[in-house]
């Protein structure tokens, strides 16, 4: 017997759907063949396509705010809350794959777009003064341009989506470990 949907896991589908063939390359049909109903029925819950790609963007940047509200991120030295703060979104890359696809993939073609690179701007300017936070106290190179030391550092992890299998071999932790010990102690020897 087929589960019923309800408007949550109606956004599951279709940001799976979305990350697997990109959001202008989907359809509302494409969503309702993955949910295994029909199309009329998507739309007892939404009114299109647009909303169903908001509230994928909505989850990714609420759970990345989340972050920065959580008491490793808001409490001790500079250094080891932006540790914190880059080991839980590299964790959250890999347990909301789907909405953090989404969202690293958007241009600003949409209203729902710009609003999700705007929020994931402000996001970006927190940490980035977290940063240089580390970098008065003398535990960040101080002659790295802090806003694109963030992006860097936020690339290797949305990368992360690319490549990341649930049922391949790393496990999540190992993986923001080594992302984390890259970024913070490098790899030479």
């Amino acid at each position: 017997m087929r589960q019923p949907y309800d408007i949550d896991t109606l956004t599951d589908v279709a940001l799976r759907v979305f990350a697997e063939r990109g959001f202008d390359g989907s359809s509302m049909d494409d969503v309702a063949r993955a949910a295994g109903i029909a199309k009329a029925s998507i739309y007892h819950h939404i009114s299109g396509k647009d909303e169903l790609l908001r509230r994928g963007l909505d989850r990714a940047l609420t759970a990345l705010f989340a972050v920065l509200d959580e008491p490793g991120a808001g409490e001790g030295r500079p250094i080891d809350r932006l540790q914190y703060i880059y080991r839980r979104v590299a964790t959250l890359a890999l347990e909301l794959r789907y909405e953090l696809t989404v969202l690293v993939r958007v241009r600003g073609n949409s209203d729902a777009e710009r609003d999700a690179m705007l929020r994931r701007r402000a996001f970006d300017e927190r940490v980035t003064a977290i940063v240089r936070s580390a970098q008065n106290a003398s535990e960040f190179d101080p002659s790295l341009d802090a806003s694109l030391a963030v992006r860097l550092m936020f690339g290797m992890v949305n990368s992360i989506v690319e490549w990341y299998k649930p049922d391949g071999p790393l496990p999540i932790e190992r993986i923001a470990d080594a992302l984390v010990q890259i970024v913070f102690d490098g790899v030479e020897a």
